[in-house]
Formats: C-alpha cells, structure tokens, sequence
C-alpha cells in the first residue's frame, strides 16, 4: 500500500525546500500555497523564481492552492510565517493530523508560543516542532541539514524523524517542545544584534561576545519557561543562533546590517521586504520576559530600535555602559 503524501502549508523558501528535502527521501508532497496563479507558475515551470530562482522542483512534488488537496496528507508541515499561523490553522479542518510547526517566532498579541497558538486552534491535532540551523537554499539544494523535532511525547517526534528523515537531512527526536521553540524565536532577534555590529564596524570581538550574550538571555528565558538547558545547548539554540548570527545569508542578520550601516527602519519593513521574523518576535520576547521576571538586555535593545525608542548608536551605547551581573 502506497504512503501517503506529506503535506508542506506555504510555499516560501522554506516551505519549498522543505518539500524538495522529503521529497528526495522518496516521498510523494503537495505543497500548498495561497495565491493561486503563483501555484500554477511554479506547476508550469517546475521553479518558484520569487524564493527559490534555480532550484528545479522534485517530480514528486504537486502543488496546489486548494487546502482540501491536503486532505489525503496524515502530516502537514507547516512552514507559514509565525504572524500567520493562528489564521492559516483556523483553515485546516481538525481531523487529527499531525501538524508540525516549521515557523520559528512569538504570537505578537498574545506572546504564545507557537505549540500554544496550535494548541488552541486544532486542539485534537498531535503537534510537534521542526527547528535548527538551516538555510532554506542550501536545504534545497541538498546539502547536508542536521535539525530538531520535538513533540511533547517522544513517540511521536521518533515516528515523524523515521517519515522526514534522509542522509541530508537529519532530524534528531526529542521532547522538549518549549527549549526547541524559544531557541528559534529568540536567535532571530539576536541576529538583527548581530547584523548591527556587523553594520556598524564593531569587530568580530564584539559580534563574538554578542552572540555569547545572547546565548544566555535565550537560556534565561527558555528555563524560566521549563525548557532543558541541553536543549538550548544544542540544534535548534546554540546551533541556530551561530549559524543566524554569523551570516549575510541570514535576513535577520541581513536587516541588522543594512540598520548598522545606517539605512531608514522604514525602508527596511514593507510589503515587499524580505521577511524578518526577529522584527516581529522582539517586542514580544521582551514583554513574554518581563511577566516571567528574565531580563533581556540585548533582545530590549533591538526591540527599542524598532519601536523608534532609541537609535542604533544609542542601543550600543547602553549595551557598552551596562554593569556586569556575576551571574552573567
């Protein structure tokens, strides 16, 4: 008996090399995205030119603006931008599929993480969520990806990792659904301070001991939440972070930079700007924080940024001049 399709819901980088890597392990996907004449160019062309230029979808693939193409699919990745979640789960109806959040960031209104946002839209779905560091091109194109799933029942993300998992694309099991999660959101956010260093001409020492610090407000706020330190320690945190944080091919990194070199916020956010999930998680990491009683420095830095509270030079300011606690 055949298996069934994966499903991948959204059809961005992400979702498209997502489709490309479980395609290649042999599987049959249906990638769905919204605009439907988009769908169909990339059908007719076998290439999706706005996220992917290049890259020659897998045969295996079928795409489709019809959520209800979908149906067949006993898991659907879902790899729509964190902002976008609740409305794109309020679509698909709860039959019990195993969803698995692909998305990596904080419900800007209500500072759920996104397994909560899940929860409460498709509350009879098994969830579980795929995070670590990874570039969408270089996962289309193949090249070797070591990521976390984690579900909060093991069983679950051990069956997910044997149905997703190939050579290139390694997914380890795990459980600690809230340590993969804050990992994700959180890196986003210090690499716009990356990119800002970079931007800036503050040397690879301070980038360094940016990272560093960031590093520990992730934990800080990841065990408050009851996240493992191991976790943070791994894939989908340290992992994730060094690889966001040090790369121009990063778009958070990428927006930091263009922010250090002195380019307008405004520019810099619109309808047509690359998406940059640390912009919209930043203010909310903070607030999530505060309620918790975890200082955040360098994510209250960038997030005061955005708000227009404070310039750039003024943000660095305040990092240099802060006392150092022991505990840091």
């Amino acid at each position: 008996m055949a298996q069934p399709p994966i499903g991948v819901v959204g059809s961005g980088s992400w979702g498209t090399a997502l489709a490309q890597a479980v395609a290649r392990g042999g599987r049959e996907v249906m990638l769905w995205g919204r605009d439907g004449p988009a769908m169909a160019r990339i059908a007719r062309s076998r290439v999706n030119s706005r996220y992917l230029p290049g890259v020659v979808l897998h045969p295996a693939i079928r795409l489709t603006a019809d959520l209800l193409a979908l149906d067949p699919c006993r898991i659907l990745l879902l790899a729509v931008p964190a902002q976008r979640l609740r409305e794109t789960a309020r679509r698909l109806e709860d039959r019990g599929r195993v969803l698995v959040i692909c998305a990596k960031g904080i419900e800007r209104t209500t500072h759920r993480r996104l397994s909560e946002v899940l929860s409460e839209e498709c509350p009879d779905c098994p969830l579980a969520v795929l995070s670590g560091p990874s570039f969408a091109a270089e996962v289309a194109r193949g090249l070797p990806t070591a990521l976390t799933l984690a579900a909060p029942a093991i069983a679950l993300a051990r069956e997910i990792v044997g149905e997703l998992s190939t050579p290139a694309f390694r997914l380890y099991p795990g459980d600690d659904v809230i340590g993969v999660e804050i990992g994700g959101a959180l890196k986003n956010v210090i690499a716009i301070a990356a990119g800002i260093v970079m931007g800036r001409g503050l040397g690879e020492n301070a980038r360094a001991a940016l990272i560093t610090r960031g590093l520990a407000e992730i934990s800080r706020l990841g065990t408050a939440l009851g996240a493992r330190r191991e976790t943070l320690a791994g894939l989908s945190g340290m992992g994730d972070l060094v690889l966001t944080a040090t790369s121009l091919s990063s778009r958070n990194t990428h927006f930091g930079f263009d922010l250090g070199c002195g380019a307008p916020l405004d520019s810099l956010i619109g309808q047509d700007a690359p998406l940059c999930e640390g912009v919209w998680t930043a203010r909310a990491a903070c607030e999530l924080a505060a309620a918790h009683g975890v200082e955040l420095p360098v994510s209250q830095a960038v997030a005061r940024i955005l708000d227009g509270t404070w310039s750039v030079d003024q943000a660095v300011e305040a990092l240099l001049t802060r006392p150092p606690a022991v505990r840091e």
